[in-house]
């Protein structure tokens, strides 16, 4: 398996542990790995009446930080326009819109350790 590989095969596995974690929150997941031209969306959910964009950062140590560090005020700017588009092509008008970030770090042994920020932007 190349780095590469690696590199995705880890992600995707924190986009379904973040999935679950968002689930037994009492969220509700309306949409994963959303792509239009200007992005992707990692995780869409509903809280409430919340839309909830999700970010899904997965790191394997802290060697280049924690997980949440990497969403910079661009990333979470980006975000809210990504937002737009999902809410466009899906014709919804919720009352609010929030980004969440989801940290997940999975160590070499034992379970995932997930870390939730909400309303980073």
């Amino acid at each position: 398996m190349t780095t590469y590989e690696q590199r995705q095969s880890i992600g995707a596995y924190g986009e379904r542990v973040a999935a679950r974690h968002l689930k037994s929150a009492g969220m509700v997941i309306l949409d994963r790995n959303y792509r239009c031209a200007h992005g992707e969306i990692d995780i869409v959910a509903r809280d409430g009446d919340t839309l909830v964009i999700c970010e899904v950062k997965t790191r394997r140590s802290f060697t280049y930080g924690m997980p949440l560090e990497a969403v910079t005020p661009q990333k979470a700017a980006r975000l809210r326009r990504l937002a737009t588009y999902w809410l466009a092509e899906y014709g919804m008008s919720p009352p609010s819109v929030r980004i969440d970030v989801v940290g997940v770090l999975v160590p070499d042994r034992g379970s995932a350790r997930v870390e939730r920020v909400t309303g980073v932007a």
